[in-house]
């Protein structure tokens, strides 16, 4: 009677329990697989000279992690484990291709902008290291959640740096002029009172400096990460 009063509980669980929230909550922070787990730079340093490409990749990134998690936690039981590699980087590339079609479709311009980088998704080791950690060891559910917080985790920290990096290379957010015409002859605004715009924001070692500001500010919060590491 015992047990089959723990299995109803069990079945019962609440959607977003606790447990289920951790998922989500935990790679924004504690977790965050690109300033803690110190994955998926390269496209940190490679898109994030503007917003637009930043946020795109972003989404593309969700869609693949959300979609792919859940698919590989359905075959899981199916999955020879010998080939679970191969398994998994054929769901992981269907799914880039599916968003690569649909950029070119509806986004050429961001699309061109991103190149080879949509690609290389399917290489994302975040990716990978989701589907091999937790989708498939976990229900389609849970791996839901863990795909979702690991690609907002991998967002967030896109953005800011995207943000930073176009706003003061470019003087732009999202192509809107923020601080003024810097148009020769023409200048307004900041612009007009002898305001430049940073060119070295404009390279990739600025990204990863502005990456390492982050590290830095989100560990100086947070004193167990530095005992972790």
């Amino acid at each position: 009677m015992a047990e089959s009063t723990t299995t109803e509980v069990k079945k019962r669980e609440p959607l977003f329990s606790k447990k289920n929230q951790k998922l989500l909550t935990t790679p924004l922070n504690d977790d965050n697989p690109i300033t803690v787990q110190v994955l998926g730079i390269c496209s940190a340093l490679a898109i994030t000279v503007k917003l637009m490409p930043a946020l795109v990749m972003s989404l593309s990134v969700l869609f693949v992690m959300g979609v792919g998690n859940v698919v590989i936690s359905l075959i899981r039981n199916a999955i020879p484990n010998r080939i679970r590699i191969i398994v998994q980087l054929v769901v992981v590339a269907t799914l880039v291709i599916v968003v690569d079609q649909v950029l070119k479709a509806f986004v050429y311009d961001v699309s061109k902008q991103l190149s080879v980088f949509v690609g290389l998704i399917i290489t994302n080791c975040i990716i990978m290291g989701r589907f091999e950690a937790f989708a498939l060891a976990n229900k389609p559910w849970q791996s839901f959640l863990d795909g979702v917080g690991n690609a907002a985790g991998y967002a967030w920290v896109l953005l800011v740096v995207a943000f930073f990096r176009e706003l003061f290379g470019s003087g732009q957010l999202f192509e809107i002029p923020v601080f003024g015409s810097n148009i020769p002859g023409e200048e307004s605004g900041l612009y007009a009172l002898g305001y430049f715009n940073n060119g070295l924001m404009l390279l990739p070692p600025m990204a990863l400096i502005v990456v390492g500001i982050i590290i830095w500010v989100q560990r100086s919060k947070n004193r167990e990460l530095i005992e972790e590491n």
